[in-house]
């Protein structure tokens, strides 16, 4: 039963969003501050961003629903997105850090020309997008469960005060609301939700004595599943907007490679965490209808007074987090590729161009939101399109000096019509498109560079 206790600590963790957006308005005087933060994160702030912003709705809520369906196997998903994170911070951040970017697709531009920074801004705009709305669909489900609100209301009111900070203050605002919420993320689930959900429980021994054997194997999910969070996670943390805009504030490369290692090895934990509260709630509610309502029933049934508050207010910070880097992340896309970049030929995006296009997108992602019910597989999708047709010529204008541009723009057009296709026929939570949809990539990457003319020394940009 929520309590007045609980519902001041809800109120204020939002006064203090509020506030956070202020605070970032102020500071927000330029096009590089309110899209990078100025370029001037530290360790601290950067460890927290970064780990406020791979953890959201899916990771926290779709973890515990996985973890309830699947035993401690659940943790695959959010254990892949660490392994990402890790990646990204041992052989990427470095390189990254010295582009001087705001986005993929300006990098894919300077390397493979207007057409791929066209057509790449669309695919990660959308990914990007879809990352807000399944953070905020998760925002409905924590309100409906335990405060009694219609998805709907909780939806337009929580995901209003996500869009109102992220327009006032873009990174800036963006990067204190994600350390306050990385704050409570760690307390509510690490120091409340997980010790009494499974003492509540009894115990690991009580768990293995109430539940199936298969909810301790580790490979339950499916080695076939894990292989496609693999490919989905792994690849796709290391190549998404939302993340690479987070490792364009580090003030220094080496900020950017340590911060990456720690925020990652935060994800592992908070994916086995997650899992193991999944199972609890198994033993304690075994007759849930939705495995996604599953974090918030066990969290009301196991969490006094004060304490429900917190860790409703931990899985908020989750989806907000989540939330806010996605609108950021499409809206830059949106304003700095295709209108300053192409349509208005202006290079590059200013402040209020910015915050406009963030408006925009906000309010697309909370009508979508209203639309679309399905977490993990909205997540899914997102996923299936970024890794499935950027993840190959990311990583070739990165790495690859034979790379042309037309390998790069027939590779994103034919991969992202067989993604779309194999989720049209097969499903949308099918392994095949992102299998498929790599392999074609891969194929068609080469085999056109190949077959065209490559980049003279002196035209082909050093990334």
């Amino acid at each position: 039963m929520v309590s007045a206790l609980d519902y001041l600590v809800i109120g204020l963790y939002f006064a203090a969003m509020i506030a956070a957006g202020y605070w970032g308005l102020r500071r927000a005087r330029s096009a590089d501050d309110y899209l990078v933060a100025g370029r001037r994160l530290g360790p601290l702030l950067y460890i927290g961003t970064l780990g406020a912003v791979v953890l959201g709705g899916a990771s926290t809520i779709g973890t515990v629903a996985l973890g309830y369906e699947n035993g401690v196997s659940g943790m695959w998903l959010v254990f892949m997105i660490g392994l990402g994170i890790i990646a990204l911070g041992l052989l990427l951040s470095t390189r990254l850090s010295r582009l001087g970017v705001y986005t993929v697709s300006e990098m894919l531009g300077l390397r493979y020309g207007p057409s791929a920074r066209l057509i790449s801004a669309i695919i990660v705009a959308s990914y990007a997008l879809m990352i807000a709305v399944t953070s905020t669909i998760a925002i409905g489900t924590v309100f409906d469960v335990v405060l009694g609100l219609p998805p709907a209301v909780a939806i337009l009111v929580a995901g209003g005060v996500v869009v109102a900070y992220s327009v006032a203050g873009g990174m800036w605002s963006i990067t204190l609301t994600d350390f306050l919420q990385f704050c409570v993320m760690t307390a509510g689930i690490f120091l409340a939700l997980l010790p009494l959900a499974v003492a509540r429980a009894g115990g690991l021994s009580g768990m293995r004595a109430e539940l199936p054997a298969s909810y301790f194997d580790l490979a339950s999910i499916g080695w076939g599943t894990i292989f496609t969070y693999f490919l989905l996670f792994f690849f796709g943390l290391m190549i998404g907007q939302d993340i690479w805009q987070r490792v364009f504030t580090a003030r220094s490369a080496p900020v950017a490679r340590w911060g990456g290692l720690v925020a990652g090895l935060y994800c592992l934990l908070y994916g086995l965490a997650g899992a193991l509260i999944g199972t609890a709630a198994r033993a304690l509610v075994p007759d849930l209808q939705v495995a996604d309502n599953a974090f918030a029933r066990v969290a009301t049934e196991v969490l006094p007074a004060g304490l429900l508050g917190l860790v409703l207010a931990a899985a908020l910070a989750a989806v907000m987090s989540t939330a806010s880097a996605g609108l950021l992340a499409s809206s830059t896309i949106l304003a700095n590729d295709v209108y300053a970049g192409i349509i208005a030929r202006e290079g590059r995006s200013d402040l209020g161009e910015s915050r406009v296009f963030t408006l925009i997108v906000g309010v697309a992602v909370l009508a979508i939101s209203l639309a679309v019910q399905d977490v993990v597989g909205a997540l899914t999708i997102a996923y299936n399109l970024l890794t499935g047709a950027l993840f190959v010529p990311i990583i070739g204008a990165l790495f690859w000096r034979r790379a042309t541009g037309a390998g790069a723009l027939v590779s994103m057009l034919v991969s992202s019509a067989v993604v779309v296709a194999l989720m049209l026929w097969q499903g949308l939570l099918a392994n095949s498109p992102i299998y498929v949809g790599m392999l074609t990539s891969l194929v068609v990457f080469v085999g056109v560079s190949l077959l065209t003319r490559p980049q003279t020394a002196g035209d082909a940009p050093r990334l």
